[in-house]
Order: C-alpha cells, then sequence, then structure tokens
C-alpha cells in the first residue's frame, strides 16, 4: 500500500479524516507492507505527529517504510531528526543513513521466494527546495543518490543470474519526464491528471539511469494531490498516489485513499488501483512493461 501526502497535524480537527483513511485502507486492504511517499506531517509539534500518524500500522503491525517529502522538515525537526523519529516508531523498516549518500531516505527494500529476489523497491528522498545561480524550486536526487542506486541495482543483477530483478522507484517530488510524459500525445493515461506535475526544475538523469540498468519499470510519486494517474511513457509506467490526507491542505479530486499494489510469485508486472475513502476500487489495471499501450481516458470516478 501506498500513502502519500498526510499533512497530519497533531492536535489539528482538520487531520482526523486522514486517520480514519489510514484505519479504512489498512482494515479493506490488510498490506503485507506500506510506503508512505512523503509530507507525512503538517505542523508542531513534529515528533508527535509523526507518530500519531503512524499509530494505526503499529497497532495492526504493519511493516512500513518512509520516503521523505519536503515539508517533512519544514518544521520544528531538521530532516535528519524527522529521519531519526521515524526510524524510532515501531515497524519501520528504514536502514541507518548511508555515508556518502546524499539525503536520508534513501533505502532498498527486496521481495523475495523461495526461487530467490523477485522484485526491488527503491527508496528516493527528494529533499526541499533549493536556490541555484539565483532560480528556486525543489530539489532533485543527486549524483551520489544515483551511484548508490546503480551499485544496489548492479549486485542485485549479478545475484539474480545477470538478470536485472524488476523494480519500482517511490519518492516524493516527480522527476521531470512526468511534465514530458503528459505532454506527449503517444502517452497513455488512466486516473486524474488535474494539475501540473510540480517537479524540480533539474534533470539530473535519474530515469536515463533506470533505462540503461533495465530493473525500474515504474516510478511512483506523491507530492501533487490533485494528480492520482498512471501514465505509460515510453516504455515506464509513471504513477501517482492517492492523496491520503485530511483537510489541512488543498484536495480537489474526491475522497482521499490508497493506491494499492499486487505481485504474484513468478510473473511479470504487477497489478494496481486505487480504494477511495468510503467509495471502494477504481483504476485497477495490471500493468507490464512489454505491453504497447493498455491504459485509457480515466471512468468516471
Amino acid at each position: 500500500m501506498q500513502l502519500t501526502d498526510t499533512h497530519y497535524v497533531s492536535g489539528n480537527p482538520k487531520s482526523q479524516r486522514a486517520l480514519r483513511n489510514i484505519v479504512e485502507m489498512l482494515d479493506m486492504e490488510k498490506p503485507d507492507l506500506v510506503i508512505h511517499t512523503g509530507d507525512v506531517i503538517w505542523g508542531n509539534p513534529a515528533a508527535q505527529s509523526f507518530k500519531e500518524l503512524f499509530q494505526p500500522l503499529v497497532d495492526r503491525g504493519v511493516p512500513f517504510v518512509v520516503a521523505l517529502g519536503n515539508h517533512d522538515s519544514d518544521f520544528e525537526l531538521s530532516r535528519k531528526e524527522a529521519f531519526d523519529v521515524v526510524r524510532t516508531i515501531l515497524g519501520n523498516k528504514n536502514s541507518p543513513l548511508k555515508e556518502g549518500v546524499h539525503g536520508f531516505s534513501n533505502d532498498v527494500i527486496v521481495l523475495s521466494s523461495p526461487n530467490g529476489v523477485e522484485r526491488a523497491f527503491y527508496i528516493f528522498d527528494t529533499g526541499n527546495r533549493i536556490e541555484y545561480r539565483g532560480e528556486k524550486g525543489y530539489d532533485y536526487i543527486r549524483h551520489s543518490q544515483i551511484a548508490w542506486y546503480r551499485r544496489c541495482s548492479e549486485a542485485l543483477t549479478r545475484a539474480n543470474g545477470d538478470k536485472p530483478v524488476p523494480s519500482m522507484a517511490f519518492f516524493h517530488i516527480p522527476v521531470k519526464e512526468f511534465n514530458d510524459g503528459v505532454r506527449d500525445t503517444r502517452r497513455s493515461m488512466i486516473g486524474y491528471f488535474s494539475e501540473e506535475p510540480c517537479s524540480s526544475l533539474y534533470n539530473s538523469g535519474l530515469v536515463a539511469n533506470f533505462k540503461e540498468l533495465g530493473d525500474v519499470e515504474a516510478i511512483v510519486c506523491g507530492h501533487d494531490h490533485d494528480n492520482d494517474f498512471v501514465m505509460k511513457h515510453g516504455d515506464m509506467y509513471y504513477m501517482y498516489g492517492r492523496y491520503s490526507g485530511g483537510d489541512t491542505v488543498y484536495n480537489h479530486i474526491g475522497p482521499s485513499g490508497a493506491r494499492i499494489f499486487e505481485f504474484t510469485s513468478g510473473e511479470p508486472g504487477f497489478r494496481t488501483y486505487v480504494r477511495q475513502f468510503g467509495k471502494g476500487v477504481f483504476q485497477d489495471v495490471t500493468l507490464k512493461r512489454d505491453v504497447k499501450s493498455i491504459l485509457r481516458s480515466a471512468p468516471k470516478e
């Protein structure tokens, strides 16, 4: 299960819908793993807000990892302090800080069977905001993070008989290829595309590295609350989670919810859908990388 942009504030009544949404998503789906793609909190007390937001997962024994969002370090905790708080919560599977790698919540999670590693999830920290030569904008995935990904990917490929392990990348701020894709008349899409992807000003080449190593088949982001689409652009799937928060920030596409992923051992591709709070399942598709185009215009939700 992917949660994103919960923007939770302890003690704020406008955050209660975020908790109700998480409880319903967990109880309906009973996920094996939750990946939260950032903007967990939206105010002080920051540490308490992180802990309360993940309490429903703690209560149910659901393991989780976090890709920090830009706003998670906007309050009384530094980015490192926010990451350290997340790691203290029971059930968190983020690994410790990696020396020499920019950011904090960079990680790789593998799904294994008796046959070995079948899938990998790369988690990247997309940072907050930067100013470069007078230009201000969102941060980008740095070259040290790309080098770290390449080391992980190449090691998994070697261990898999020199075959790339099918993989996905999860992070908060979308990359520039999201903007390229929505303008490409050849792309196909399902779901809500209701705002321009708010990516970084800079393209550091992450997707080019994904294509070169041949393992990552889908990129999954948050950040833009009015998008929840799945887009096929080239040989890659670009997708957003469903806004999972309450009423502390903007959201114009309807009930909050979560994006669900389902994997079957020994089978290529994956199933994904959106579950909306109080409404059920939408955008239910099975995606395979070698399928030319199986997405169509979004159904009415």
